[in-house]
């Protein structure tokens, strides 16, 4: 009868661990599109690209998720190449809308002008969870390039931009 008994209390306490680690983790997902940058060809000696490029407004969409328990979340970006870019070009996002959500209390703050970024993840916003699940979906981010001139050696440049989310 001892046995069953601590058996089941093992059992418990690994169901509740489980649960509670479930219970404090956040979620953030990414879409949307691949950007390419339309540059313009240049015509005229002399001439320079015009530097700064900006995406729509909504070409990324994020969708997080920041439990009760956890109370608050950052959510940050880097950007990896992939394979290859180059230093002199230069990555910002910012968050042009707040999406979706059905939670009252929750909030979302930071981030709506342009925040460069390096392959250093820094933050870009914050959500605060309130009495209930902040539970966020198309969440609209904007990608600016700049740094775009002719002494830029000719190549097709690429990097993948990294969201991720994290517990304060």
């Amino acid at each position: 009868m001892k046995i069953k008994t601590k058996l089941l209390k093992y059992l418990c306490s690994i169901i509740l661990l489980g649960f509670a680690t479930s219970i404090k983790s956040q979620t953030l997902t990414v879409g949307g599109t691949n950007w390419t940058v339309p540059i313009t060809t240049i015509t005229e000696a002399g001439n320079n690209y015009s530097g700064t490029y900006e995406s729509v407004a909504n070409q990324i969409l994020l969708a997080a998720s920041v439990p009760l328990l956890l109370g608050n979340a950052k959510v940050s970006v880097h950007y990896e190449p992939n394979p290859t870019w180059h230093n002199s070009l230069l990555l910002a996002a910012k968050r042009t809308g707040n999406g979706t959500t059905l939670c009252v209390l929750c909030t979302i703050t930071g981030g709506t002008t342009y925040l460069p970024f390096t392959q250093t993840a820094v933050e870009l916003f914050r959500i605060q969870a309130v009495l209930a699940l902040a539970s966020y979906s198309n969440i609209p981010i904007q990608i600016q390039l700049s740094g775009v001139s002719v002494t830029t050696p000719v190549a097709s440049y690429n990097s993948r931009i990294v969201f991720t989310i994290s517990g304060l």
